[in-house]
């Protein structure tokens, strides 16, 4: 990770670790980088957040100040703009959002012409122009001057896009769908609509304020009481900028990312097409989700925490799924990036074709308690390698044996160690986490 781009982007609380002159100056130089020889474009799309409007015109005025054009998508997801990126020909597309953080963060994310992120080599460039180690570049004059165009066009042929990849009418099934005030709201509904769904639609006003605030994939307990109030079949939540997807089944009970893996993985392998019959997972991954895959013949590959590390594998690898946890879902037949709203019709092809019930798709998998802990302390790397940590961490696997499981890990942005341990009960991932945590006390590694 960088000083400012980290694996999600250059993200921080508006005009206090992210500002207006970081914005300015990373429209400045791509605008420049990707001008060179030609007339550079660039689009540009937002969450609702109060503050992605300052920002979209603060990257609008760097790219265009350096020549380039900048095409404005509006308030739109982070899929759709590395969709329109990857299919018009644009040189670099960059999505204002900072995804499910409080509204007063945000974040800068640089997508690529392909659709992906942006690589390091050019995020560190960015980031030695920002911190001055870059001559200053020129200022486009006369009739190099870029301009800016309302391209919410770009954003339609988006919503067609995904209209176009639904197998069959949706026609008399209830579906609830949380937008968590946030990217979703202009696209969500208008999708399930144009197939035939009888949609409900909750927490789509949004005011600036209220991205992700008590609604949405981080906190699915309000969804899960709709399904339930409403008789739905199924409800589908999103986050801030639409790349994830937690689901809720028609008796309220959650449908996160790792079962959404099994359910798509089972269908696609059924069906011929998950390319190694692989997914593709995160550490993070439950327990139950490995068992149940070992039972159905499906194998999987396990990174490192982030999306971004879940889509190097399947390019690598040329695998057709991918995912964590949290509810990023990669379907790369179909995307570059997790896709919430492409996650939830890929669910919807499963349930209507194999005539079943989300909660009757997940039954096989048992999902094991899982507690995670965040240890703050002085230096990462001592505390992980000392000696009677490491000893503390091998008994309680030893002890869990083939039941559970235990995962200690660095933090990638905080000083913190987190302590994961899963089990067949709550009081026994209690036990193993304090375990380890005393251990890591009583060795003097905590501050604070």
């Amino acid at each position: 990770m960088g000083k400012y781009f980290g694996t999600d982007g250059f993200r921080g609380e508006a005009n206090e670790v992210l500002t207006v002159e970081h914005a300015f100056k990373v429209g400045r130089y791509l605008g420049w980088y990707y001008g060179q020889d030609h007339k550079a474009r660039v689009v540009i799309g937002k969450d609702t957040r109060r503050s992605s409007y300052m920002f979209e015109y603060a990257l609008a005025a760097g790219l265009t100040a350096s020549g380039a054009n900048a095409y404005l998508l509006h308030v739109t997801t982070t899929p759709s703009v590395s969709y329109v990126a990857r299919t018009e020909d644009f040189d670099c597309g960059i999505m204002i959002s900072a995804s499910h953080n409080p509204y007063y963060d945000n974040g800068i994310k640089v997508i690529n012409g392909k659709g992906h992120k942006m690589e390091a080599e050019v995020e560190e460039k960015i980031e030695a122009y920002i911190d001055g180690k870059i001559p200053e570049i020129p200022l486009a004059k006369k009739e190099k001057i870029g301009r800016t165009v309302d391209y919410v066009a770009g954003r339609n042929r988006y919503i067609g896009y995904l209209i176009s990849l639904a197998t069959r009418s949706f026609e008399d099934k209830r579906i609830g769908l949380d937008c968590s005030n946030g990217s979703a709201f202009t696209i969500a509904k208008a999708v399930y609509d144009a197939l035939g769904a009888k949609t409900y639609v909750i927490n789509c006003e949004p005011d600036g304020t209220n991205i992700n605030t008590n609604c949405g994939s981080t906190h699915i307990e309000i969804l899960k009481k709709y399904v339930k109030d409403k008789k739905l079949d199924v409800g589908f939540a999103y986050d801030g900028d639409a790349d994830r997807c937690i689901a809720v089944d028609e008796n309220g009970e959650v449908v996160d990312g790792d079962l959404i893996l099994y359910v798509c993985g089972k269908y696609l392998k059924e069906n011929g097409r998950l390319n190694g019959d692989t997914i593709v997972t995160t550490i993070m991954s439950n327990l139950g989700l490995y068992k149940a895959c070992d039972k159905a013949g499906l194998k999987y590959e396990k990174t490192a925490v982030g999306d971004k590390y879940v889509y190097e594998n399947m390019v690598r690898n040329n695998f057709s799924l991918g995912g964590e946890q949290s509810g990023h879902i990669i379907f790369s037949k179909h995307a570059t990036t997790g896709d919430g709203i492409l996650t939830s019709l890929m669910i919807m092809e499963v349930m209507l074709e194999k005539k079943q019930s989300l909660s009757k798709l997940c039954e096989d998998v048992k999902i094991y308690p899982q507690l995670l802990k965040n240890v703050r302390v002085a230096d990462k790397k001592t505390a992980r390698e000392n000696a009677e940590v490491t000893k503390a961490v091998d008994d309680v696997a030893r002890a869990l044996g083939d039941d559970g499981r235990i995962l200690v890990r660095e933090s990638g942005t905080e000083p913190v160690i987190r302590v994961m341990v899963e089990a067949a009960t709550d009081e026994l991932c209690e036990k193993y986490v304090n375990q380890v945590i005393d251990v890591i006390r009583a060795e003097g590694l905590i501050v604070g």
